[in-house]
C-alpha cells in the first residue's frame, strides 16, 4: 500500500511538472491573425467578448478603438486593455484573456489529405501528419520543413518529434528509394 502511495504521489508530482512547463510555454504564445480571443471584463458584461484577430493583427474594442495586437502576449494585449479602460473608464478594472481558439497550421506535400487544420495544444509534427491522413506511399521521414512566422517564413529542417505552432506552414517532401 505505501509503494502505491509513492507511486501516486510521484506520478502527481510528475504531471504538475508537465503541465506547469506548458503553462510557461503558452504564456510566451504570440498572438497571430486567425486566433479567436474570449475577453472578459469582470462585471462589464457589455466590455466581455470574443473577437478574432483581423488579417491586420487588430480587434475592435469598446472605448478603445482599433487595438493592434499582432504579436503581442495574452499578458501583454490584457495590461493594455486593462491600462486602456482604467485612464477614465474603470477604476481598477479586472481583465482576463484566454486564447479561445487558435489559428490554424498548414501542411502539405507528400500527407494523403493536405490542407489547413485547427491547431491543438501540444501539437507535434508526427500528430499532425496523423491529423493530415498519415504519410503518402512516398513520402520521406527525414525530409520535414517547418516555416514559422515568427522566422520570416524560412522553412527549417525537423525531426517528426518537432513541436508544431499555431500558423506554421508543414511540407513533407518526396523520398527517391
Amino acid at each position: 500500500m505505501r509503494s502505491l502511495l509513492s507511486l501516486l504521489s510521484s506520478l502527481c508530482v510528475l504531471l504538475f511538472t508537465l503541465q506547469s512547463a506548458n503553462a510557461s510555454d503558452l504564456s510566451n504564445y504570440r498572438i497571430g491573425s486567425g486566433d479567436l480571443l474570449s475577453i472578459q471584463v469582470y462585471g462589464e458584461e457589455e466590455l466581455s467578448m470574443e473577437v478574432r484577430l483581423s488579417d491586420a493583427g487588430t480587434i475592435p474594442y469598446p472605448f478603445l478603438g482599433e487595438l493592434n495586437a499582432l504579436g503581442n502576449t495574452v499578458g501583454e494585449l490584457t495590461d493594455t486593455i486593462k491600462a486602456g479602460l482604467a485612464d477614465g473608464y474603470l477604476i481598477n478594472p479586472t481583465v482576463s484573456i484566454t486564447v479561445a481558439e487558435y489559428r490554424e497550421f498548414f501542411i502539405n506535400g507528400e500527407v494523403e489529405e493536405p490542407g489547413g487544420y485547427p491547431y491543438q495544444p501540444g501539437l507535434t509534427l508526427q500528430k499532425a501528419v496523423a491529423i493530415a491522413g498519415g504519410f503518402t506511399e512516398r513520402a520521406s521521414k527525414t525530409k520535414l520543413f517547418v516555416a514559422r512566422e515568427d522566422q520570416n517564413g524560412e522553412p527549417n529542417r525537423v525531426k517528426l518529434n518537432a513541436t508544431i505552432q499555431p500558423g506554421d506552414i508543414i511540407t513533407i517532401e518526396e523520398s527517391f528509394f
